[in-house]
Formats: structure tokens, sequence, C-alpha cells
């Protein structure tokens, strides 16, 4: 009984903990920059001090704001595309031949995805400004694809590892052809891992600030979160606060969406591929 109590406590606070960050900036962005200036305590703005939906009506009205969506979800989902891909083929090639070097493909992989970002921007800066692709989508899909592919090849090949080559080679002997065994055998056995690597990417890339910031100058390409630190307002000593928080929600809810629907599914890419079975 006592077991059970601390579990419910433990949950509850672990889930406000969580929670009450969210549910403070969806009050925010119902208020009014008046309320939010004038200290309006806790999560219901004062009476008169409410903004309602204009906050989000003023960040749909934004056309910087409009590219932005549009930039994020066409550079994420290329990103998304092309990394699932090359992660897929390098990790197949991994789990599956024997070659030299292939522990210090993995290692050098792995080194890469915990390389700090921000040491990397200013070379980037500097090399995109001489190749042509600073302020681009490709100068964002190029940097995004670097980080994830690491990550979703070592995500893979622990998948392809746990496939018996018995089922590849029975293929074979029915008449597929190696792609053929490798598209319609092995990678639909694999798709929880290919999904994962999949949301794992998306996430990187939508969520990124620092390239966002640093590899743009205009609303070309420059994607939502990077189009936040631009709602400045006339006062710079004063930034919009209510309108901040109404396009932070906004850049969130996708996230959300994503989560909720395909919760099962991540939860089952995060969790087969580390068990023997």
């Amino acid at each position: 009984m006592k077991t059970r109590i601390g579990v419910v406590v433990g949950s509850a606070i672990i889930l406000i903990w969580c929670l009450l960050p969210i549910a403070w900036i969806i009050s925010l962005s119902f208020k009014s920059q008046d309320a939010v200036t004038n200290g309006s305590p806790g999560f219901l703005p004062e009476e008169g001090g409410s903004a309602g939906w204009q906050n989000y009506k003023d960040v749909f009205d934004n056309p910087d704001f409009q590219q932005s969506i549009i930039n994020s979800i066409g550079i994420c989902l290329i990103a998304t595309v092309l990394s699932v891909i090359l992660a897929t083929l390098a990790a197949y090639a991994i789990a599956r031949l024997e070659f030299r070097g292939k522990k210090l493909v993995l290692t050098i992989a792995l080194a890469i995805a915990m390389f700090p970002v921000v040491s990397l921007v200013g070379p980037l800066f500097d090399m995109w400004r001489t190749f042509g692709l600073f302020d681009t989508w490709i100068g964002l899909i190029i940097p995004y694809m670097s980080f994830t592919l690491p990550l979703s090849i070592w995500t893979l090949s622990a998948f392809f590892r746990e496939i018996p080559w018995e089922m590849e080679q029975a293929a074979q002997v029915d008449g597929a052809t190696s792609w053929q065994a490798f598209r319609r055998v092995i990678v639909p056995l694999a798709a929880p891992g290919v999904f994962t690597a999949a949301i794992l990417t998306f996430f990187f890339a939508w969520n990124d600030f620092v390239f966002g910031i640093s590899l743009t100058s205009t609303s070309n390409a420059r994607p939502i979160p990077a189009a936040l630190s631009f709602f400045v307002g006339s006062d710079p000593f004063n930034p919009p606060a209510s309108l901040m928080a109404a396009g932070a929600v906004v850049a969130t809810v996708p996230v959300i969406i994503i989560v909720l629907l395909f919760q099962r599914k991540i939860v089952a890419g995060l969790t087969s591929g580390a068990v023997k079975g």
C-alpha cells in the first residue's frame, strides 16, 4: 500500500514538474502585453487583461512567421527522408557485411553525434557564404543530416543485427535479388527502427535554433525557432512575451500531435532494438 502511494505521489510530482512550463506558456499566450508588463499573477489573466485568440491571430498574420512554418516543414521533411534513406543503407552494410574499419566507422559516427553544435557554427558560416549556401534550405538540410545520420545509423544497425540472416537467404532462394530481399523483407522487419530514426531526425531539425539563427539572415530559410527570436516589437526593452508565447505554442503543436499519434510506435522503436529475442 505504501509503495503504491509512493508511486502515485512520485508520478504526480513528475507530471506536474513536466507540465507546469507548458501550462504556463499556454496561459501566457492568452494574456495581453499590458497584463504581462504589469505582472499579471497566476495562470489566468486579470479582468480586461486577456487578449484571447488575438495573439494567435497576430502570429499567423505575420508574413515572416508564415514563411518560417513553410521553411520548417520543408526542411525537416527533406532532411528526415534523406537521412533515413542513407542511414538505412549504411546501417544494413554495417550490420550485415564484414569489412575493414567497420568499428572505426561506428566510432567516428558516435563522435560526430556527440560533437558540440556551437563549435561548427563559425566554420559553417564561412563555408556557406563561400559556396552560396548561406540562407538557403540546403544550407540547413546538410547540417541537420550530418548530426542525425550517426544516431540513425546506430539505431538502425541494432535492428538489422536482430533480424535473422536466414530470412534474407530464404528470400534469395525463392528467387529474390539481394536488393529485393532487402527492400521487401529486411526493411519491413526493421520498420520500428526506421520509424524511430525518422522521428528523432524530425525532432532534431524541428527544434534546432543554433543553425537556424546562425546560417540564415532573412525569412527565405529561417525556421520557426529562429523566427521567434525576431518577435522583438517596437520596444527592445519590453519584448512581446505573450506574442512569443503564442508562437512557441504554435511551434510545439506539431511535435505534440506526432507524439500522441505515434507514441506506441515510438516506444516500440526505442525498446525493440535493445531486446534480444
